[in-house]
């Protein structure tokens, strides 16, 4: 297999001599030099926490478990008393189910029939599974010396009280929620919700939902970024359409940047006497940070700040929108969320057949994971170019992959990186 060099350091192969446009890393390092989590936290019951990101550690209240108890139903014994070679005869002297404690203590010849759970009596040292004995009335007969501590889960085995159980900056989904029970967490301080502006611009969009004139388009942006942004740690305070009027985009802009922490615009990126975003911006004072990263498609995708607000420009086509926002859109938002989990990973897949592209720019092409070779390498299958106004094909593809901006020809079987779609 010929393996070509797209591990990125320090950038991810979409650097090119004499550009003047970011590279996918130096893009991804400024927004993480320039965003930071919102200030402040909410306490939360933990039934309602689900999909919002702690803000402060969970500790364990006591221990977990906080007694000796069963792990299995079974006898309770003191197996260190057992003399001899057996077998051994018990008197089975009280029975301790989950939830109550033993009523006294067991000494080498007592015995206590025990459950899943429930504590162990004082001087016992051992469960013995009930398969394992024969009982007859109160007394049971036992055949094999079992080991101390057999069965028994130790008080603070799990968790010691006081122990940091989950970190700041976790996103709480079914097993952190487990973790928080656990431990007697009911109540947890949660970041507070990223408000989200989204101003779709183009005098050519429509509501899909609506009629549509002859040079009019149904709008795929806006539901598609509304869709991608539901989640329990984002609110969507307004969804906006701006035609394509310096003024009106100056002045939706100026609304979204007063009730939102986060504005996103797709459209109106380019150079073009219809392309108004950018001039509007800076006509409010606003920052840019940077404005265009070598890629494609999305090579107009955009960051900024105005005041306190940050601004992330999409491209206008729809899979260009939806790309930059798979690289650049979820990387912000959990850095605005506070989000500190590891993200979905890029891995190295193979091709499963050959591309020839043109170079300069790093491709991040839809791909479709198709199962392992004989060597178990992960292969994918992909259009044979990429289409930024298409997005047909899109609910099949699994993530994107990352063709290197050098590259013109790779061969099937060549390695090559691959990013799984994520929400925010």
């Amino acid at each position: 297999m010929t393996i070509h060099p797209v591990n990125h350091a320090p950038a991810c192969g979409c650097d090119t001599r004499g550009r003047a446009a970011l590279s996918i890393d130096a893009a991804l390092t400024r927004i993480a030099v320039h965003a930071r989590p919102l200030e402040g936290s909410e306490p939360l019951h933990l039934t309602r926490a689900t999909g919002r990101i702690l803000a402060q550690p969970v500790l364990a209240s006591a221990m977990v478990p906080p007694f000796d108890n069963a792990a299995m139903d079974g006898y309770a014994l003191h197996a260190a008393a057992l003399t001899g070679t057996g077998p051994w005869h018990l008197q089975v002297i009280d029975r301790v189910p989950a939830g109550r404690q033993a009523v006294g203590d067991l000494s080498a010849h007592t015995a206590a029939r025990i459950f899943t759970g429930a504590p162990i009596p004082a001087g016992a040292d051992a469960v013995v599974m009930q398969e394992d004995v024969v009982r007859e009335g109160d007394r049971l007969t036992l055949r094999q010396r079992p080991a101390p501590g057999l069965n028994i889960r130790k008080a603070g085995s799990d968790m010691a009280a006081g122990s940091t159980v989950l970190e700041a900056g976790r996103r709480l989904g079914a097993r952190e929620i487990a973790v928080c029970a656990a431990a007697g967490a009911g109540l947890v301080n949660v970041a507070p919700r990223l408000r989200v502006a989204l101003l779709v611009t183009g005098d050519e969009l429509r509501d899909p939902s609506g009629s549509r004139a002859g040079a009019q388009i149904w709008d795929v942006n806006g539901p598609m970024l509304a869709a991608l942004l539901k989640s329990p740690a984002v609110d969507l305070v307004s969804q906006a359409h701006a035609a394509d009027n310096r003024a009106e985009v100056a002045g939706q802009l100026a609304g979204c940047a007063a009730e939102a922490d986060l504005v996103i615009t797709t459209g109106g990126l380019s150079v073009g006497e219809e392309d108004h975003v950018k001039p509007a911006l800076t006509g409010l004072g606003a920052e840019i940070l940077f404005s265009g990263v070598a890629i494609k498609p999305g090579k107009p995708v955009s960051f900024g700040r105005l005041g306190r607000t940050f601004w992330l420009g999409l491209p206008g086509n729809p899979l260009s929108a939806f790309v930059t926002w798979q690289v650049f859109g979820t990387t912000l938002v959990r850095r605005l969320t506070g989000r500190s989990d590891p993200p979905r990973m890029r891995r190295h897949v193979i091709l499963s057949e050959p591309i020839r592209r043109t170079p300069g720019r790093c491709e991040l092409r839809p791909a479709i994971l198709d199962g392992f070779d004989a060597q178990g390498r992960e292969v994918v299958r992909f259009e044979a170019a990429t289409h930024s106004a298409r997005v047909r094909t899109l609910p099949a593809t699994d993530g994107l992959m990352f063709l290197p901006a050098e590259a013109d020809y790779l061969p099937a079987g060549a390695l090559v990186e691959f990013q799984p779609f994520c929400d925010a």
